[in-house]
């Protein structure tokens, strides 16, 4: 049974779909997807080509928009578009603490959560495609972790595609995670500078909390064990167009004097524990790191690993000398299942994803090299989530792939263009820009 329903200038129709658990396996356990269809109001009624998207993750449900904000609003000039909860996802049999269990134990919990990478995904959307479209093939939207999955889909079945449109998403084709957050590392460094920058008083205020967590336990309201590690990696917010402003304003009321001496505010605790809860996405959390495992060596928290070789990023050394204290960012470590409440149920599991060696290869590079899909790609200049220098290398391997390099926007632009980005890249898709 489908539902349809109204929002301002917009008519959405919930759409659920049943795909195999394991797509070699079609006759076994099966689970269920949900995507929401969009149709502009004023065209309900006619017939529009699809545009699917992919959201950026990984572990992400489909934006939960209001109406035709931004991208949605081009999209839906030309195309129905469907959202689509990646399995494991928002409504999609979701993957997280309460519903894991389900499966057995960790090393069961971890054999299912195998089948929930990029190839997993793309042939969810071949399964559906039929069902949606009637067979036709589809334009589809990848933004950042959607767009390592739609080149994964032009690698598995690019018959399936009439356009594909990446954004901040061209994934290194042979990276192991090692290579990539050694190349992380030093743009996150980057952002923070120009974030110290640009609020040069931040500098003082972020030591200050750092020293205060170095001597103090603290535990947030929802039981997340607030250390300095775990106050660091807000760095995360940095890589986005109103990052830096974000944890400026997250700063600046971090303390209030207390009969006590003076503590972190209640303010700054709850909205600390808001940017860094998984409990909305654990999945991302589980299998960030196996989503660049394509060879026999286990990810083995590469993040963790690669960190201890840029000492920069330790606050305990910068406190005791006078070096500015160094946020994180898109990385996931071990402490992290350990501060959080969401996530300390599925330490266990993650271990035994990150040990895991028989990760199968998720991108064809000899059939990149021969593609006929018309593919465009922004590419954003210093992309804190997707190294700029791997992306650029993937572009030259995708035959006929035409790249936007923009300084413009930061990694979210798609989203904060207000349509423009995507303007831009369906143009450059019909060779009129």
């Amino acid at each position: 049974m489908t539902l349809s329903y109204r929002q301002p200038g917009v008519v959405l129709t919930d759409r659920r779909f049943t795909v195999p658990l394991d797509h070699d396996h079609p006759g076994g356990e099966t689970i269920e997807l949900y995507a929401r269809e969009v149709v502009a109001s004023d065209k309900v009624h006619q017939d529009q080509p699809w545009l699917l998207y992919l959201q950026g993750g990984p572990g992400f449900g489909a934006d939960r928009s209001v109406g035709r904000p931004g991208w949605l609003g081009r999209a839906l000039k030309e195309y129905r578009v469907l959202l689509l909860d990646q399995r494991g996802t928002g409504h999609s049999t979701p993957a997280n603490r309460q519903t894991l269990p389900l499966r057995g134990g960790p090393a069961e919990q971890a054999d299912y959560l195998t089948r929930f990478r990029a190839d997993s995904i793309v042939r969810d959307c071949e399964a559906i495609r039929a069902q949606v479209t009637g067979g036709a093939p589809w334009t589809v939207l990848g933004q950042s972790f959607g767009g390592f999955c739609l080149t994964t889909y032009l690698s598995l079945a690019p018959e399936g595609l009439a356009t594909a449109v990446i954004t901040g998403g061209l994934p290194s084709l042979d990276a192991h995670a090692d290579d990539v957050y050694r190349a992380a590392f030093p743009r996150i460094e980057r952002k923070v500078t120009a974030h110290y920058a640009r609020y040069p008083q931040d500098a003082e205020r972020a030591r200050r909390i750092a020293d205060h967590l170095l001597n103090h336990e603290v535990v947030l309201p929802n039981g997340y064990r607030l250390t300095v590690e775990a106050f660091q990696s807000l760095g995360i917010v940095l890589g986005t167009g109103d990052g830096t402003h974000r944890l400026h304003y997250l700063l600046e009321n971090a303390f209030v004097r207390t009969p006590q001496g003076f503590t972190l505010s209640d303010a700054f605790q709850e909205q600390a524990q808001g940017m860094l809860s998984y409990a909305r996405h654990p999945l991302y959390a589980l299998v960030h790191e196996s989503i660049y495992g394509q060879d026999a060596l286990p990810t083995a928290w590469s993040a963790e690993r690669v960190r201890a070789e840029f000492p920069q990023f330790d606050a305990a050394k910068a406190l005791a000398g006078d070096e500015p204290l160094l946020f994180t960012g898109e990385s996931i470590h071990p402490w992290m299942f350990d501060c959080d409440p969401a996530l300390r149920p599925l330490r266990e599991t993650a271990d035994l994803l990150a040990a895991r060696t028989d990760w199968t290869p998720l991108y064809a590079p000899a059939r990149l090299a021969a593609n006929d899909v018309p593919v465009v790609a922004a590419v954003y200049h210093d992309d804190m989530y997707v190294d700029t220098a791997h992306s650029l290398r993937t572009a030259r391997t995708i035959r006929g792939l035409r790249t936007w390099i923009t300084d413009e926007y930061e990694h979210d632009g798609v989203r904060t263009g207000g349509g423009r980005v995507l303007d831009r890249l369906l143009a450059l898709a019909r060779n009129e820009a």
